[in-house]
């Protein structure tokens, strides 16, 4: 008999033999019937947990196929998350709330997720502005991959100074004294940006812990049950891993992950997949945290950055004689592979390179991933697909339309990525975000950008010709992502024998008005059969969670992503302070927050005291 049921809901299963359900039926973790109510019940006993999902879409679970939850866990609790503010005017009422309980050493970070062009005031803060709300405590503000904006206490913290050199590849701006002013550019290479990030102090392990918890519930509100996690500059392996392997074996994971090793030795690469080979093996592992192969950066000198507000790079002359090695390694030791492409002169070089060793070592069937592709040819998508690849696309170009647009004109943005040319073509596409730094971690807007094809700032970026039926849309973030990690068998599609992860929606996806899709959240979602997340009617069956720490945390005050302005809400002093005196929120931290993103703030500390 089943050990859950869900009825009477509206079930968009993607399985083209029965696109549509009422009920499904689990036990161990696994779908093991899908139909009608009447039909599913039978498999019900008095030991059979039922939930009603009141006729709301049901969908597969969301699979991001290019992310860094494992890096962006160990230090989401330590960040002020910008994403979804809809007004500079309420980030900066944030910020500062934020610098007010920050205690030194600590440091105010907003590490992406973010950009101008979603504020009502289409700009970032100024340098004084920034000084003027944080004159003692280092802020730390970093816009895509493209800069970072410091204070003085920032600059101080690093030690920059006069004396301090440009590194290769970045820029320190300086006033006319020559000293910093807090400016740091990627002019592309974003390693100035990395760097001055990793000077900040971390959590300790406990912290980190529970940051990567909370990361894991966010994603999980969002409807997210499985990633592939692509690495990330400073994050090593196996020493970054360690926090979830441990979370892994206390079954504490609440998303699925495939995991990728990412290099971070120019010059030593090689060695490094060398050593890895010896040590793991694609596959090893199981359900929950299992190893996907190598990248998204396999050799440095291939990395072309995605700076838009900069001319294109061209790569290094040894492209080619430091990459094929790699891969010819690779291909030998069957280990799948994934590597960050933007441009296509980028792609067609990489490509040349795949194509020789493949001669030679067959890739017959090894999976393999350009990542972004926003200016991929046809030509590209044809030799991709002829040697059996597949194209992770991401939302960057809802974060960065304006400044593509800016530099190339709005005909040369018309496919960038080309979505609907892939599909077309028959390779394999899978959708994601690679949140945290560049682009948000909700992929409600990832959705909504493919089905709209605008930009958070409202820019139309695309016709007709490269935008997709929602259900296309959801199928990327499901079906077509279970490709990347070898799971499609059992993720992506809700039918018998495949993986109980689902998501109930607090709307409609397939009817809500366009505009309204990136609003989407999840109220119920389940992995291998077990809630991990439950909201608003489906709140009781939410599982324990500690508060986030430390206690100064921006997550524990702020949530998040930032919830739609809400210009119909009116809360008075009292009310709000009745609210905080029954669940033991702090009430002045309550009043630091824009009317327009209380719904988040509460809704992250389960507060069901308004009725948004």
């Amino acid at each position: 008999m089943a050990q859950m049921i869900v009825h009477n809901a509206r079930i968009t299963t993607l399985d083209r033999a029965r696109p549509t359900a009422r009920a499904m039926a689990i036990r161990h973790g696994m779908i093991v019937a899908i139909g009608d109510d009447a039909e599913v019940m039978t498999l019900r006993d008095a030991g059979t947990q039922v939930i009603d999902a009141g006729g709301r879409r049901l969908i597969p679970g969301l699979n991001d196929s290019h992310t860094h939850l494992i890096r962006g866990g160990l230090n989401y609790n330590l960040e002020l998350r910008w994403d979804g503010v809809r007004s500079l005017a309420d980030a900066m009422a944030m910020l500062k709330a934020q610098v007010g309980r920050t205690p030194a050493p600590q440091w105010v970070r907003v590490v992406g997720g973010f950009t101008e062009h979603q504020f009502a005031e289409k700009r970032l803060p100024t340098l004084d502005e920034i000084n003027r709300a944080a004159p003692e405590t280092p802020v730390f503000i970093l816009r895509l991959y493209d800069r970072a904006l410091l204070n003085r206490a920032a600059l101080r913290a690093i030690g920059y100074d006069r004396s301090t050199q440009n590194p290769p590849g970045g820029l320190i701006e300086r006033d006319k004294a020559g000293n910093p002013t807090g400016l740091l550019l990627a002019k592309p290479n974003a390693l100035i940006l990395y760097a001055a990030l990793a000077a900040g102090p971390r959590l300790p392990e406990e912290y980190q812990i529970n940051s990567t918890r909370q990361f894991m519930r966010e994603l999980n509100r969002f409807g997210v049950t499985s990633v592939i996690d692509a690495g990330g500059g400073f994050q090593n392996y196996p020493d970054d891993y360690r926090i979830i392997r441990k979370l892994h074996e206390e079954d504490r994971l609440t998303v699925r992950i495939a995991y990728n090793l990412f290099t971070q030795n120019k010059g030593g690469e090689l060695a490094d997949f060398r050593r890895w080979t010896g040590m793991v093996q694609p596959g090893a592992g199981d359900a929950m945290l299992r190893h996907n192969g190598a990248g998204e950066m396999l050799v440095f000198s291939a990395a072309d950055f995605e700076d838009f507000r900069e001319p294109r790079p061209d790569l290094s002359p040894t492209l080619e004689s430091e990459l094929e090695p790699v891969i010819r390694l690779l291909a030998t030791e069957r280990w799948p592979f994934r590597i960050h492409a933007t441009y296509d002169e980028s792609i067609s070089r990489i490509l040349d390179v795949y194509e020789k060793v493949n001669e030679e070592v067959r890739f017959d069937g090894l999976r393999f991933i350009i990542d972004h592709a926003e200016t991929i040819s046809p030509r590209n998508i044809d030799r991709v697909k002829s040697l059996g690849g597949g194209i992770a696309i991401q939302h960057r170009m809802a974060y960065q339309g304006e400044d593509f647009v800016d530099r190339y004109g709005t005909d040369a943005a018309l496919a960038t990525p080309p979505v609907q040319r892939m599909l077309d073509t028959g390779v394999p596409v899978g959708a994601g975000t690679d949140a945290t730094r560049v682009a948000s971690y909700n992929p409600w807007v990832a959705l909504y950008w493919l089905v709209s094809g605008r930009t958070v700032g409202g820019l139309r970026l695309y016709d007709e010709n490269n935008r997709l039926e929602r259900e296309q849309a959801l199928r990327l973030w499901t079906e077509g992502s279970a490709w990347f990690s070898g799971e499609d068998q059992v993720k992506g599609v809700l039918g018998t024998g495949r993986y109980a992860d689902f998501a109930i929606l607090s709307a409609d996806y397939m009817t809500v008005a366009e505009a309204q899709i990136k609003d989407l959240s999840s109220l119920l979602t389940v992995v291998g059969g077990r809630v991990v997340h439950a909201a608003g009617p489906f709140g009781p069956l939410a599982p324990d969670m500690p508060k986030p720490m430390p206690d100064w945390s921006p997550v524990a005050h702020f949530g998040g992503y930032q919830a739609p302005a809400l210009s119909a809400v009116r809360i008075t002093a009292a009310t709000a302070h009745d609210c905080c005196r029954v669940h033991g929120h702090d009430h002045a931290a309550h009043h630091a927050v824009p009317t327009q993103d209380l719904r988040g703030f509460w809704g992250a500390l389960g507060c069901s005291c308004f009725a948004f």
